[in-house]
C-alpha cells in the first residue's frame, strides 16, 4: 500500500489543525492505521493508532483528549485532528499502515506515507 500525507503547516499554539493520508494499492481496510511523529533531534514516537474497522483507537498520553483519528474506508483515508496544539507538537507527522495486530511501536508498521511537517508556534 502506498500512503500520502498532507494537511501540515504553521499554526499558532492553541489552534488546530488537520491532516489526511490518502492510501492507494491493497484494500485499505485490512491495515491498522496509525500516525507517528518525529522531533528534530529525537526519536520517532507512536501518536495514535485505530483498527481495521474504526471502532478502536489509542493514543499517546501527550495527546489524548487532543488529537482524534478517524479512517474511511470508503475513501481510502485516515485522518489527525489536532486541537489545542502545543509547542512540544512540532515534529513532521508519519501515516503508517500494518496488517499486524495493534501496536505503538513504529517498527511494527510496514508502510510509511512522506511525512508532513507541523510547526506550532508560541
Amino acid at each position: 500500500v502506498q500512503l500520502q500525507a498532507c494537511g501540515g503547516g504553521l499554526v499558532q499554539a492553541g489552534g488546530s489543525l488537520r491532516l489526511s493520508c490518502a492510501a492507494s494499492g491493497r484494500t485499505f481496510s485490512l491495515y491498522v492505521m496509525g500516525w507517528f511523529r518525529q522531533a528534530p533531534g529525537k526519536e520517532r514516537e507512536f501518536v495514535a493508532f485505530i483498527s481495521r474497522s474504526g471502532g478502536s483507537t489509542a493514543y499517546a498520553q501527550s495527546v489524548k483528549g487532543r488529537f482524534t483519528i478517524s479512517r474511511d474506508n470508503a475513501k481510502n483515508t485516515v485522518s489527525l485532528q489536532m486541537n489545542s496544539l502545543r509547542p512540544e507538537d512540532t515534529a513532521v507527522y508519519y501515516c503508517a499502515a500494518t496488517q499486524s495486530p495493534f501496536s505503538t511501536a513504529w517498527g511494527a508498521y510496514d508502510y510509511w506515507g512522506q511525512g508532513t511537517l507541523v510547526t506550532v508556534s508560541s
